[in-house]
Protein backbone atom coordinates (compact mmCIF):
# COMPACT_ATOMS: atom_id res chain seq x y z
CA UNK A 1 0.00 0.00 0.00
CA UNK A 2 2.84 1.88 0.61
CA UNK A 3 4.67 1.68 -2.97
CA UNK A 4 0.58 2.32 -4.04
CA UNK A 5 0.55 5.76 -2.44
CA UNK A 6 4.23 6.82 -3.36
CA UNK A 7 3.44 6.35 -7.69
CA UNK A 8 -0.18 7.58 -7.22
CA UNK A 9 1.68 10.93 -5.28
CA UNK A 10 4.67 10.47 -7.97
CA UNK A 11 2.44 10.87 -10.34
CA UNK A 12 0.39 13.82 -9.24
CA UNK A 13 4.07 15.73 -8.52
CA UNK A 14 4.71 15.46 -11.78
CA UNK A 15 1.44 15.73 -13.67
CA UNK A 16 -1.35 17.36 -11.26
CA UNK A 17 -3.86 19.33 -12.68
CA UNK A 18 -4.44 23.11 -11.44
CA UNK A 19 -8.02 23.30 -11.17
CA UNK A 20 -9.68 26.72 -10.07
CA UNK A 21 -11.90 24.74 -7.82
CA UNK A 22 -8.67 23.69 -6.11
CA UNK A 23 -7.24 26.77 -5.28
CA UNK A 24 -9.68 27.58 -2.61
CA UNK A 25 -10.41 25.96 0.78
CA UNK A 26 -14.02 27.71 0.72
CA UNK A 27 -16.84 25.60 1.34
CA UNK A 28 -19.32 27.18 -1.18
CA UNK A 29 -17.05 27.45 -3.80
CA UNK A 30 -16.52 23.44 -3.32
CA UNK A 31 -19.74 22.76 -2.75
CA UNK A 32 -20.67 24.54 -6.41
CA UNK A 33 -17.54 23.10 -8.18
CA UNK A 34 -18.71 19.03 -7.06
CA UNK A 35 -22.66 19.81 -8.16
CA UNK A 36 -21.37 21.15 -11.41
CA UNK A 37 -18.91 18.27 -11.63
CA UNK A 38 -21.90 15.37 -11.45
CA UNK A 39 -21.70 13.56 -14.70
CA UNK A 40 -20.29 16.20 -16.71
CA UNK A 41 -16.80 16.53 -17.74
CA UNK A 42 -13.99 18.90 -16.15
CA UNK A 43 -13.75 20.58 -19.50
CA UNK A 44 -17.51 21.64 -19.36
CA UNK A 45 -17.18 22.62 -16.22
CA UNK A 46 -14.33 25.14 -16.37
CA UNK A 47 -16.63 26.79 -18.61
CA UNK A 48 -18.69 27.79 -16.54
CA UNK A 49 -17.69 27.51 -12.48
CA UNK A 50 -15.78 30.68 -12.46
CA UNK A 51 -18.57 32.92 -14.14
CA UNK A 52 -21.10 31.30 -11.51
CA UNK A 53 -19.33 31.67 -8.92
CA UNK A 54 -18.66 35.64 -10.03
CA UNK A 55 -22.46 35.47 -10.09
CA UNK A 56 -23.25 34.16 -7.19
CA UNK A 57 -19.93 34.76 -4.88
CA UNK A 58 -21.55 33.24 -1.91
CA UNK A 59 -24.77 31.15 -0.57
CA UNK A 60 -27.01 34.08 0.71
CA UNK A 61 -26.18 35.74 -2.97
CA UNK A 62 -27.24 32.13 -4.66
CA UNK A 63 -30.68 31.52 -2.47
CA UNK A 64 -32.28 35.35 -3.20
CA UNK A 65 -31.33 34.85 -6.83
CA UNK A 66 -34.24 33.81 -8.94
CA UNK A 67 -34.58 30.43 -10.88
CA UNK A 68 -33.88 31.77 -14.19
CA UNK A 69 -31.16 33.85 -13.68
CA UNK A 70 -29.26 30.45 -11.89
CA UNK A 71 -30.38 28.66 -15.55
CA UNK A 72 -29.34 30.93 -17.50
CA UNK A 73 -25.53 30.79 -15.84
CA UNK A 74 -25.60 26.90 -15.74
CA UNK A 75 -26.87 26.80 -19.44
CA UNK A 76 -24.08 24.33 -21.46
CA UNK A 77 -23.53 21.86 -18.43
CA UNK A 78 -26.68 20.00 -18.68
CA UNK A 79 -28.87 18.37 -15.52
CA UNK A 80 -30.06 21.06 -14.65
CA UNK A 81 -31.88 19.85 -11.44
CA UNK A 82 -28.51 20.24 -10.11
CA UNK A 83 -28.86 23.95 -10.59
CA UNK A 84 -32.51 23.69 -8.46
CA UNK A 85 -30.98 21.50 -6.05
CA UNK A 86 -28.08 23.84 -5.39
CA UNK A 87 -30.29 26.77 -4.77
CA UNK A 88 -32.25 24.84 -2.36
CA UNK A 89 -29.12 23.88 -0.89
CA UNK A 90 -28.05 27.92 -0.46
CA UNK A 91 -31.45 28.36 1.04
CA UNK A 92 -31.38 25.96 3.89
CA UNK A 93 -27.71 26.78 4.56
CA UNK A 94 -28.76 30.57 4.67
CA UNK A 95 -32.11 29.90 6.93
CA UNK A 96 -30.64 27.10 8.82
CA UNK A 97 -26.81 26.99 9.36
CA UNK A 98 -26.31 30.69 9.36
CA UNK A 99 -25.18 30.84 6.06
CA UNK A 100 -22.09 28.02 6.81
CA UNK A 101 -21.82 24.60 5.12
CA UNK A 102 -22.01 21.86 8.01
CA UNK A 103 -19.40 19.86 8.37
CA UNK A 104 -21.20 16.56 9.15
CA UNK A 105 -21.35 14.16 6.18
CA UNK A 106 -24.48 12.74 8.04
CA UNK A 107 -25.94 16.46 7.41
CA UNK A 108 -24.51 16.77 3.93
CA UNK A 109 -26.51 13.95 2.95
CA UNK A 110 -29.87 15.50 4.05
CA UNK A 111 -28.75 18.67 1.35
CA UNK A 112 -31.04 18.65 -1.57
CA UNK A 113 -28.77 16.56 -4.65
CA UNK A 114 -26.45 15.32 -1.76
CA UNK A 115 -25.61 11.82 -2.37
CA UNK A 116 -22.92 9.62 0.25
CA UNK A 117 -19.97 10.31 -2.48
CA UNK A 118 -20.74 13.94 -3.35
CA UNK A 119 -21.27 14.64 0.79
CA UNK A 120 -17.83 12.66 1.46
CA UNK A 121 -15.93 14.69 -1.17
CA UNK A 122 -17.02 18.11 -0.13
CA UNK A 123 -15.86 17.25 3.50
CA UNK A 124 -12.63 16.24 2.11
CA UNK A 125 -12.08 18.75 -0.13
CA UNK A 126 -13.75 21.36 2.29
CA UNK A 127 -12.80 20.58 5.63
CA UNK A 128 -9.62 17.84 4.60
CA UNK A 129 -11.44 15.35 6.68
CA UNK A 130 -10.33 11.92 6.32
CA UNK A 131 -13.30 10.12 4.97
CA UNK A 132 -13.41 7.75 2.44
CA UNK A 133 -15.28 7.20 -0.59
CA UNK A 134 -15.38 6.25 -4.22
CA UNK A 135 -16.27 8.02 -7.59
CA UNK A 136 -15.59 6.92 -11.52
CA UNK A 137 -11.76 7.97 -11.23
CA UNK A 138 -11.00 6.74 -7.62
CA UNK A 139 -12.97 3.54 -8.69
CA UNK A 140 -10.85 3.29 -11.73
CA UNK A 141 -7.88 3.46 -9.76
CA UNK A 142 -8.78 0.89 -7.56
CA UNK A 143 -9.86 -1.60 -10.58
CA UNK A 144 -7.06 -1.29 -12.43
CA UNK A 145 -3.99 -1.89 -9.77
CA UNK A 146 -5.99 -4.41 -7.07
CA UNK A 147 -8.69 -6.09 -9.71
CA UNK A 148 -6.63 -6.31 -13.02
CA UNK A 149 -8.23 -9.74 -13.99
CA UNK A 150 -12.14 -9.61 -12.41
CA UNK A 151 -14.79 -8.31 -13.89
CA UNK A 152 -18.18 -6.85 -12.44
CA UNK A 153 -16.13 -5.81 -9.56
CA UNK A 154 -18.33 -3.96 -6.51
CA UNK A 155 -17.62 -1.32 -4.46
CA UNK A 156 -17.69 -3.32 -1.12
CA UNK A 157 -14.78 -4.82 -2.55
CA UNK A 158 -13.16 -1.52 -3.56
CA UNK A 159 -14.17 0.15 -0.24
CA UNK A 160 -11.46 -1.03 2.01
CA UNK A 161 -8.62 -0.33 -0.48
CA UNK A 162 -9.92 2.82 -0.10
CA UNK A 163 -10.21 3.36 3.89
CA UNK A 164 -6.44 1.25 3.76
CA UNK A 165 -5.03 3.61 0.97
CA UNK A 166 -6.24 7.05 2.32
CA UNK A 167 -3.41 9.35 3.57
CA UNK A 168 -5.21 10.90 6.66
CA UNK A 169 -2.83 13.52 7.18
CA UNK A 170 -3.87 15.12 4.25
CA UNK A 171 -6.57 13.39 2.27
CA UNK A 172 -7.26 16.82 0.31
CA UNK A 173 -4.57 16.03 -1.87
CA UNK A 174 -4.67 12.77 -1.82
CA UNK A 175 -8.25 12.23 -3.21
CA UNK A 176 -6.61 14.97 -5.71
CA UNK A 177 -3.91 12.68 -7.00
CA UNK A 178 -6.35 9.83 -6.88
CA UNK A 179 -8.66 11.45 -8.92
CA UNK A 180 -5.78 12.73 -11.45
CA UNK A 181 -4.54 9.30 -11.41
CA UNK A 182 -7.84 7.53 -12.60
CA UNK A 183 -7.61 10.63 -15.94
CA UNK A 184 -4.80 9.77 -16.83
CA UNK A 185 -5.81 6.08 -17.31
CA UNK A 186 -8.65 6.56 -19.17
CA UNK A 187 -6.79 9.17 -21.22
CA UNK A 188 -4.08 6.26 -21.81
CA UNK A 189 -7.01 4.33 -23.40
CA UNK A 190 -7.52 1.93 -19.91
CA UNK A 191 -10.71 0.80 -19.51
CA UNK A 192 -10.56 -0.17 -16.05
CA UNK A 193 -13.48 1.63 -14.92
CA UNK A 194 -15.85 -0.69 -17.18
CA UNK A 195 -15.32 -3.28 -15.14
CA UNK A 196 -17.44 -2.14 -12.07
CA UNK A 197 -20.58 -3.98 -11.40
CA UNK A 198 -22.24 -0.46 -11.71
CA UNK A 199 -21.24 0.32 -14.86
CA UNK A 200 -23.77 1.44 -17.43
CA UNK A 201 -23.16 3.54 -20.80
CA UNK A 202 -24.79 6.40 -20.44
CA UNK A 203 -28.46 6.65 -22.47
CA UNK A 204 -28.27 8.68 -26.19
CA UNK A 205 -29.19 12.19 -25.07
CA UNK A 206 -30.48 13.10 -28.97
CA UNK A 207 -34.09 12.29 -28.97
CA UNK A 208 -34.12 11.84 -25.27
CA UNK A 209 -36.52 13.40 -22.64
CA UNK A 210 -33.50 14.89 -20.99
CA UNK A 211 -33.07 16.85 -24.34
CA UNK A 212 -36.19 17.73 -24.35
CA UNK A 213 -36.51 18.97 -20.89
CA UNK A 214 -33.57 21.44 -21.79
CA UNK A 215 -35.16 22.68 -24.97
CA UNK A 216 -38.16 24.10 -22.84
CA UNK A 217 -36.24 25.47 -20.17
CA UNK A 218 -34.08 27.18 -22.84
CA UNK A 219 -37.13 28.36 -25.06
CA UNK A 220 -38.52 30.01 -21.37
CA UNK A 221 -35.28 31.69 -20.68
CA UNK A 222 -35.46 32.95 -24.08
CA UNK A 223 -39.19 34.01 -24.04
CA UNK A 224 -40.17 34.86 -20.97
CA UNK A 225 -43.01 32.77 -21.24
CA UNK A 226 -45.13 30.37 -23.36
CA UNK A 227 -48.33 28.38 -23.87
CA UNK A 228 -48.45 24.51 -24.11
CA UNK A 229 -49.49 24.72 -27.83
CA UNK A 230 -46.64 26.99 -28.52
CA UNK A 231 -43.96 25.48 -27.04
CA UNK A 232 -45.00 22.00 -28.72
CA UNK A 233 -44.90 23.49 -31.89
CA UNK A 234 -41.59 25.08 -31.33
CA UNK A 235 -40.41 22.00 -30.04
CA UNK A 236 -41.87 19.61 -33.51
CA UNK A 237 -43.01 17.02 -30.50
CA UNK A 238 -46.33 15.30 -29.89
CA UNK A 239 -48.57 17.81 -27.80
CA UNK A 240 -48.83 14.47 -24.85
CA UNK A 241 -45.25 14.11 -24.80
CA UNK A 242 -44.65 17.48 -23.92
CA UNK A 243 -47.32 17.87 -21.37
CA UNK A 244 -45.79 15.51 -19.79
CA UNK A 245 -42.89 16.65 -19.37
CA UNK A 246 -44.00 19.69 -18.32
CA UNK A 247 -46.23 18.06 -15.92
CA UNK A 248 -42.50 16.72 -14.28
CA UNK A 249 -40.97 20.15 -14.35
CA UNK A 250 -43.93 21.88 -12.72
CA UNK A 251 -44.12 19.43 -9.89
CA UNK A 252 -40.33 19.97 -9.56
CA UNK A 253 -40.29 23.74 -9.05
CA UNK A 254 -39.38 24.33 -12.41
CA UNK A 255 -42.08 25.79 -13.97
CA UNK A 256 -45.06 28.09 -12.80
CA UNK A 257 -48.57 28.59 -14.62
CA UNK A 258 -50.25 31.78 -15.03
CA UNK A 259 -52.92 33.20 -17.38
CA UNK A 260 -52.46 29.65 -19.10
CA UNK A 261 -48.67 30.48 -19.88
CA UNK A 262 -45.59 28.51 -18.16
CA UNK A 263 -42.38 30.42 -17.06
CA UNK A 264 -39.46 29.59 -15.24
CA UNK A 265 -40.35 29.86 -11.26
CA UNK A 266 -38.73 32.67 -9.17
Amino acid sequence: MERFRRLIYDHYRAHGRRLPWRQTVDAYAILVSEIMLQQTQVERVLGKYEGFIRAFPDFSSLAVASLDRILLQWQGLGYNRRALALKKTAKLVTEEFGGRLPRSVDLLMELPGMGRATACAVAAFAFNMPVAFIETNIRTVFIHFFFPDEELVRDRQIMPLVVSALDRAHPRTWYYALMDYGVMLKTAGQRAHRKSSGYRRQSPFQGSDRRVRGRILRLLLEEGALSEAALAKALAEPAQRVRRILADLEKEGFLRVSGGALSISR
